[in-house]
């Protein structure tokens, strides 16, 4: 009869010593530095796929050129410029001298007002960063502490108020949100104002005495004038909260059903039985295990606030990338619409990364 000799680990001959704790952590499939070398490889294939993609798609409407200057220009000017510029050579050649472009950082030009599509990516980009922080802060200061609350008053009154809130949030359309903010806050109370970035005295006086990052608030701070980042600051309000409550409706409920799932697990149960109260559980106890899945979402919802910027920044004529995105499909200008959607892409991409290092900073268990 062979006997089994209990307690001796998997494929470890009886008698031999158990291979080390390091060794069977570095079987397991490494440590942090392993999982963030894959998720930032994971990068590249990423936007390789989404640069293809908006490539194939924006030539499916024929060259950019003639979609932006036919029946503008003589057929003789406008087949000229097409042979300039290589649009009617065969896709695969395109293609392969785009992708180049991209390697190189040059985005082209735009076709509408023959400017490098680089510049206005950086002129404008900067707007909807800082329009896109603002709107994340006021999701945060939403969707977290009333996500948390209504967990703690499970279907009760408070909680059935707060989930018929942030589903009415996340169902409005954003530019609709937008209008009646500036309808309550701009006309009726003239609170705030009703569109731009700033107003003409502020940008004039950041250009003379800012630093002209791009960002109005380092701009206007960097000017000591508090009058005028009071300007820019109040300018930003309404359309942050217009963005931000698209995605603070998300956390919150994200928040409510990820702090009463672990409300129900063991450990905490244990804890209640010790005579722990309920805020030192949610405190101590709860909180954390539930942000992980929170921390993972913000990436989407970067992407869904950046969509949303579109609307937003047309509404409050923030001039950002969305604000001008609209202005160059309106003209056709597939060059500038096809490098606006890539920076986009990148900026999405790399959100996500930065999204997977926080948690798996918050929670070990992930990077395996």
């Amino acid at each position: 009869m062979t006997s089994t000799i209990t307690g001796a680990p998997t494929g470890v001959a009886p008698g031999q010593p158990s291979p080390a704790p390091e060794a069977r952590k570095k079987k397991q499939g490494g440590g942090l530095g392993g999982y963030l070398l894959v998720r930032f490889l994971l990068i590249f294939p990423t936007i390789f796929i989404l640069v293809s993609t908006v490539f194939l798609l924006m030539r499916t409407t024929g060259d950019p050129i003639t979609a932006a200057l036919g029946g503008r220009l003589p057929a003789d000017q406008l087949a000229e410029r097409v042979h300039a510029a290589g649009y009617d050579r065969p896709l695969f050649t395109q293609y392969v001298e785009y992708m180049g472009q991209i390697a190189r950082g040059d985005f082209g030009h735009t076709i509408s007002d023959n400017r490098p599509v680089t510049e206005v990516l950086t002129t404008y980009g900067t707007a909807t960063l800082e329009l896109a922080f603002y709107a994340l802060i006021v999701a945060f200061a939403i969707g977290i502490p009333l996500g948390r609350y209504a967990a703690s008053r499970r279907d009760k009154g408070p909680d059935a108020g707060l989930r018929i809130g942030a589903v009415l949030a996340y169902a409005t359309p954003v530019f609709f949100i937008g209008i009646l903010l500036k309808l309550v806050f701009s006309v009726w109370l003239d609170w705030l104002p009703v569109a731009g970035r700033a107003s003409t005295g502020a940008e004039i006086a950041m250009q003379h005495d800012g630093l002209q990052t791009g960002f109005y608030t380092i701009d206007a701070i960097s000017t000591g004038n508090p009058q005028i980042l009071r300007d820019v600051l109040e300018h930003a309000v309404l359309p942050a909260i217009a963005l931000g409550l698209l995605t603070g409706g998300i956390f919150l409920r994200l928040v409510r059903t990820n702090v009463i799932g672990t409300l129900s697990t063991g450990y905490v149960e244990a804890a209640r039985s010790r005579g722990v109260n309920e805020r030192r559980l949610l405190r101590k106890h709860a909180w954390r295990p539930a942000l992980v899945p929170i921390i993972t979402v913000i990436g989407l919802q970067v992407a869904l606030m950046l969509s949303g910027a579109v609307l937003t920044e047309t509404t409050f004529e923030w001039k950002g990338l969305g604000f001008q995105l609209i202005q160059y499909v309106k003209a056709r200008d597939y060059v500038a619409v096809q490098g606006m959607v890539v920076m986009l892409a990148v900026i999405v991409a790399l959100t996500n990364f930065v999204v997977d290092i926080i948690a798996a900073l918050v929670d070990p268990r992930i990077r395996f």
